[in-house]
């Protein structure tokens, strides 16, 4: 059965992207030390895959996902990854209003509701996962009770400020089951189910 994962990487005091972050510099100020636990590029989307085997495990797994869903702030910083964040497959955008310009690739707007996008994604993914990228959008499915599994690779750098992955999720308790932990060199791989009441 496919399931919603969030992939981020985070400081250790919660950033997951420096001051600053906008569509010039979308991690803002520093904030490309959080995804140095990744490979430094080349050709295609395979130059990112790590060197060390957590790294290379964590990365195959997000890579496997059958759907994206990103957040509107998230794929207009990135250009929606030229309309293919990985092997083609759908990106899906929960939004209030679809833009009249639509971005290349297999981009689909989603104009009523994170449940239905949820449902659109996780239909496209068919048995594989549907990979989760943005702050806000993972709030959201949080809060419609949405997301299935946390997978934070954290990095051990204080930011100090910069855009915290929860901030403003409200007081409502989320309990998290801790089901893998996995270290490299320069981060540590978290994965969390979540347990709704």
């Amino acid at each position: 059965m496919s399931r919603v994962v969030l992939y981020m990487s985070m400081s250790l005091d919660g950033f997951i992207a420096g001051p600053g972050d906008d569509k010039d510099n979308p991690l803002g100020t520093d904030g490309h030390r959080l995804h140095e636990w990744l490979g430094n590029g080349g050709e295609g989307v395979s130059g990112f895959r790590p060197s060390d085997e957590p790294g290379r495990t964590v990365f195959d797994e997000l890579m496997s996902t059958g759907a994206v869903i990103t957040g509107r702030r998230t794929g207009d910083f990135v250009d929606y990854w030229g309309g293919d964040h990985h092997d083609g497959v759908p990106i899906f955008v929960p939004t209030h209003r679809a833009p009249t310009a639509t971005p290349l690739g297999d981009v689909r707007f989603v104009t009523d509701g994170i449940e239905s996008c949820v449902a659109q994604a996780k239909a496209a993914a068919g048995d594989r996962d549907v990979m989760l990228h943005g702050a806000n959008t993972a709030q959201e499915c949080l809060r419609a009770r949405v997301l299935d599994v946390l997978e934070i690779q954290l990095v051990p750098v204080l930011f100090g400020r910069g855009r915290r992955l929860f901030d403003g999720l409200g007081p409502d308790h989320i309990e998290l089951e801790p089901v893998r932990t996995l270290e490299s060199p320069r981060a540590l791989h978290l994965r969390y189910e979540v347990q709704y009441a």
